[in-house]
This record gives structure tokens, C-alpha cells and sequence, in this order.
């Protein structure tokens, strides 16, 4: 198998127009780069940022530079060569990575749920709950779990034989790479939607536990705390809403005949998963949260004066 490689049947249908989309895609990348390395420079810069909200923040930024570099680069190369092919080792290793992004996206998420668990019900205990050590401990947890409990999975899918090479998406997936194989899949199948609920199951525990305690909180609380904690909890809700569509439109293109659609609408619900949310969260946070808006718009103050006035 070692010269097997698999073509990514979207491609062709991009052929008329391929520096376009290879100039949109491009741009694309770029905006990720710059709004998350922005975020990550500002709190690493800033000591005053050196919070546990702020901490978990950069680490979606992060997560979100992660999951477009193996999105995106890797695209254009593959719209740029004629064959549009990549090899199984690549269309592996690019599953991996974009599985293991999007479950540590929900993992942060569901941490930064927590977090704000903590800063509402428990105000005065916030930094006694909150140390540097449990901080710590979190990150560990947001990264760790995913990537091992995918892998622990993704065991399967590796070991299949494949006597098919042409996948119907803009990138690599499990359920793609199982629809190549010539085994009998039903089995590989039934684990998989065992080990989804597996890697999510904690997420989802958590997520649904933090904002139980906040409602219950805020329905004894005065109007002037309900819209303190509306304020704090509103832009995780857009992260949250913004994750929940993408999983939306994975799901309906996994599992659902979408070729009636348009194909400019079926390239937009393949990217939304993987493009959105690392291009909005920046913009989400850096907008809503004071603190981190403050020290963006000095960064770019200063920027500005050591421009040359005309």
C-alpha cells in the first residue's frame, strides 16, 4: 500500500477556478494565523491576562491554528497538483489531526464551561478552586484525553484494507477512509459511534452540569447579578452555538446525500467545522472580553504610530 494514493473527487469540480478558490483558501489561512497568534501574543504578553479564562483562551487559539494547518496547507497543495491526490499515509495522518482538533475544540470549550461555573457560583473561592495547578491539570486533560482516545479508536480504521481511492470530500475523514475499505465494516462502524459518545461523554458531562448550576444560581440571584453572569457567560454561548452549527453540518455531510446542493454550499458546510470557529472565537473573546479588547486595540495602537505619516 505503500504507493496507494487516494484522490479527493471535489477537486475536479474545482478545476475551472482553482486559483481563486486557492487565493480565498490562502486568505483564509492567514486570517486564522493572524487572530489567533494575535490572542496568544497578547496574553503571553500581558501578565495581567495571566488568568485561568484567558489561559484556557489561548489554548483555543492554539487548538484553532492547529486544526486549520492541517486543513488548509495541506489543501492547497493537493488543489494545486494536477493528479489531486494525496497518499494514504497523508489522508491517515490528516484524520487524526482533524478528528483530534475538533474533540479538543469541545474539550477546552466544556473547560472554559467550568470555569465560569466556578466564577459564578463560587465568586470569594474562585482563585482558591481555580489554582495554576488545576489550571494546569485542565490543559493536560483538554489535550491529552482526545488525542489518546482517538487514537485508541483510530487503531481500527488503520488496520483496514482499502481497495477504493476516491473520497467525495475537500478532506480526509474517518467515515471516508472506512468507505474505501473492502472489509466488512459494520463492526468498525458500531465502535465508532461507541467511541464517539467514549471521547464526549465527559464534555458533555460537564458542560451540561456548569450551566445547570449557573441557571439554578440565577434564578435566586438580583437582576443586577443575572446580567453580570449573562455578560460572562455570553461569548462561551456564541463558542458553544458557533461549534454546535459546524457539528451540524458535519453530521448532515457524513451521514446524509447532500450532492443535490450546490457546491459552493457543500465546500461551505465542509470548511464551517474547521474554518468558523478559529476565525470567530478570536473575534468573539477579543470583542466581548474588556480586558483582552483593551490590550488588541493598544497592540495595534502602537503598531500604527511606528507607521510613516504621509
Amino acid at each position: 500500500l505503500s504507493n496507494f494514493h487516494v484522490a479527493i473527487n471535489s477537486f475536479y469540480r474545482m478545476e475551472d477556478h482553482k486559483y481563486l478558490y486557492f487565493v480565498i483558501f490562502f486568505t483564509l489561512y492567514m486570517l486564522v494565523l493572524f487572530a489567533n497568534i494575535t490572542v496568544i501574543f497578547v496574553v503571553i504578553s500581558n501578565k495581567v491576562l495571566h488568568k485561568p479564562m484567558h489561559i484556557f483562551l489561548c489554548n483555543l487559539a492554539v487548538n484553532g491554528i492547529y486544526g486549520s494547518t492541517a486543513l488548509l496547507p495541506p489543501l492547497l497543495a493537493t488543489l494545486m497538483s494536477p493528479p489531486h491526490e494525496v497518499s494514504l499515509a497523508c489522508c491517515k495522518a490528516q484524520t487524526y489531526f482533524l478528528h483530534t482538533y475538533a474533540i479538543i475544540e469541545f474539550t477546552i470549550l466544556s473547560v472554559m464551561c467550568y470555569d465560569r461555573y466556578v466564577a459564578i457560583c463560587y465568586p470569594l473561592q474562585y482563585h482558591t478552586i481555580m489554582t495554576i495547578t488545576k489550571v494546569y491539570k485542565l490543559i493536560a486533560f483538554s489535550w491529552g484525553y482526545p488525542l489518546v482516545a482517538f487514537a485508541l479508536f483510530f487503531i481500527l480504521t488503520l488496520r483496514l484494507t482499502h481497495c477504493r481511492n476516491i473520497v467525495g470530500r475537500v478532506y480526509c475523514s474517518n467515515y471516508s477512509l472506512v468507505k474505501l475499505s473492502c472489509d466488512d465494516t459494520n463492526v468498525v462502524s458500531a465502535i465508532g459511534l461507541l467511541s464517539a459518545v467514549v471521547y464526549t461523554f465527559p464534555q458533555l458531562v460537564m458542560t451540561f452540569y456548569s450551566y445547570g448550576h449557573i441557571l439554578k444560581i440565577c434564578f435566586t440571584a438580583t437582576k443586577e447579578s443575572k446580567i453580570k453572569a449573562l455578560k460572562t457567560c455570553t461569548p462561551h454561548l456564541f463558542a458553544i452555538l458557533n461549534y454546535s452549527v459546524g457539528c451540524f453540518f458535519e453530521i448532515v455531510q457524513s451521514r446524509f446525500d447532500t450532492s443535490y446542493l450546490p457546491f459552493e454550499t457543500q465546500i461551505l458546510m465542509s470548511f464551517y467545522f474547521l474554518i468558523f470557529p478559529p476565525i470567530l472565537n478570536p473575534a468573539i473573546y477579543g470583542l466581548s472580553v474588556q480586558a483582552l479588547r483593551g490590550n488588541i486595540f493598544r497592540l495595534c495602537g502602537s503598531k500604527n504610530k511606528l507607521l510613516p505619516l504621509k
